[in-house]
């Protein structure tokens, strides 16, 4: 049987160079990087799995920045309702001293002078703004929500529209609550029974009824304010979430393109040495062109 053999060795031993040279830095850039997916070609199905990854860990920063930016604006709507309810608590408490029937028309005078107080620190309240734009205007933020005419009684000027906010995958959060829903409920009226009351106290009529109607306007407010209490709840409990997903996404992306870098650096290794062998076979070529001559010097022709 006839032995052929390729007498122009050099496209081979070129090729095999450029194996190794590949191999060496493919090592070099694992090493240097921590990873084994440097480029798609590397791995396509490990590369389609990092772009899904990445595009969840995305969403997620928008979702968290999404509820970073309300965090703010709820904590501040919230401490605001609750100094409401103080300032309705100290109105239910001088409701029940004037009607007190042992009292003068004069000291009735000065209970309502003090509900007056309270009234217009209750507007201020109700008008507060969060980054220049009010709380409590419905979507019209630019709108101070209450103002009082001419013969002090207080009226909403914002609208009844909400927004609402993604801050989950499918889980929508609403922003706000109207105004007029929280001062001026028909359930609890808080500026109609603080008005009631005073003009109750200057007449010495309908004390009672007066009464009466602080105190729903108080459980009334109670009841909106936990809306905003909710709302931080929800924005804790999906910030948590988050924290777990992108945990989970941390590992997930770890575990595809993460490099061993003992397996690297043994990769690295021997591509350094099948390059040193392939360089010193290639010289030997060069310098014995004829290829049996070269086979003979090798010992490989007897």
């Amino acid at each position: 049987m006839a032995l052929r053999v390729d007498p122009n060795l050099a496209p081979d031993l070129l090729n095999a160079i450029e194996v190794s040279l590949a191999q060496q830095n493919t090592a070099i850039q694992q090493l240097s990087t921590g990873r084994s997916v440097n480029a798609p070609s590397d791995d396509p199905s490990a590369t389609a799995a990092l772009v899904l990854n990445q595009t969840q860990a995305g969403q997620n920063d928008t979702f968290q920045r999404n509820i970073d930016s309300l965090q703010g604006m709820f904590q501040t709507a919230d401490s605001t309702l609750s100094s409401a309810v103080e300032l309705m608590t100290k109105a239910i408490s001088l409701g029940t001293e004037g009607a007190n029937g042992t009292l003068n028309a004069s000291d009735q005078q000065a209970i309502a002078a003090q509900l007056q107080g309270i009234l217009n620190e209750m507007v201020g309240l109700a008008n507060t703004s969060y980054q220049g734009e009010y709380l409590f205007s419905g979507t019209a933020v630019n709108v101070v929500p209450f103002a009082a005419n001419a013969s002090g009684v207080v009226t909403y000027q914002g609208n009844t529209n909400t927004n609402s906010l993604e801050i989950l995958n499918g889980q929508t959060l609403q922003l706000n609550v109207p105004g007029s829903q929280i001062f001026s409920n028909p359930s609890g009226d808080v500026f109609g029974s603080l008005e009631q009351m005073i003009t109750a106290l200057q007449t010495g009529t309908g004390i009672d009824a007066a009464n009466t109607a602080v105190q729903n306007a108080f459980q009334e407010l109670n009841q909106q304010r936990v809306f905003y209490g909710n709302g931080l709840n929800r924005m804790s409990s999906a910030t948590a979430f988050l924290n777990r997903e992108n945990v989970q996404l941390n590992q997930q992306q770890n575990n595809l393109i993460a490099v061993d870098p003992a397996k690297a650096a043994t990769n690295l290794s021997q591509a350094e040495m099948q390059n040193q062998a392939v360089l010193v076979a290639t010289g030997k070529v060069v310098n014995h062109p004829d290829l049996f001559s070269y086979l003979a010097c090798n010992g490989s022709l007897r």
